[in-house]
């Protein structure tokens, strides 16, 4: 059973809850999301797998998901790179921010997510359970096909890349 921490608006920690029904429930909790670009600037997207319990097939950023209790935000980057994506790279903690964002399911997605950036240049082995396809694309493209096609793109994706492009465009 996969347990959230939940959170104060500070980060701190209040207490754990099992995953759907902190959605069910849409209580703040940890959470990452990393975002790995190449050495041409260009950004990995992720398609999610089409059997996820919400928003299959939809582009996303590189990989996110909650931490573990215990675990450091960028071990979890690491981790969850690793399970989804099949590589690992050194990673930056480099801002965080709170948001809330509805799912197409009647979930809802309340997180203190912290945005871990990393640099990789090879292709990723995929697992197929989570992610269906990847590819890179230039910071301004994404922006450029989020506005023409904002239904192909996960919630907070939407959010995170519109809240912080000038700031992970550095």
């Amino acid at each position: 059973m996969d347990q959230v921490i939940l959170v104060n608006e500070q980060d701190e920690p209040i207490g754990t809850m099992e995953k759907i029904e902190a959605h069910e429930k849409a209580l703040l909790h940890r959470a990452f999301s990393v975002f790995v670009f190449n050495d041409a600037g260009e950004l990995m997207l992720q398609q999610r797998a089409k059997d996820k319990y919400h928003s299959p097939l939809l582009w996303t950023n590189t990989c996110c998901s909650h931490q573990k209790v215990g675990e450091t935000n960028i071990e979890a980057g690491k981790r969850r790179l690793q399970e989804e994506m099949g590589f690992t790279t050194d990673l930056k903690d480099v801002c965080s921010f709170i948001y809330k964002a509805p799912f197409d399911n009647g979930l809802t997605e309340h997180e203190f997510d912290h945005v871990l950036t990393g640099v990789y240049n090879e292709e990723p082995n995929l697992n197929p359970e989570e992610a269906e396809a990847y590819k890179w694309m230039k910071l301004e493209d994404v922006k450029a096909d989020m506005q023409k096609n904002p239904e192909i793109y996960t919630a907070w994706f939407i959010i995170i890349f519109d809240k912080f492009y000038e700031f992970i465009s550095q």
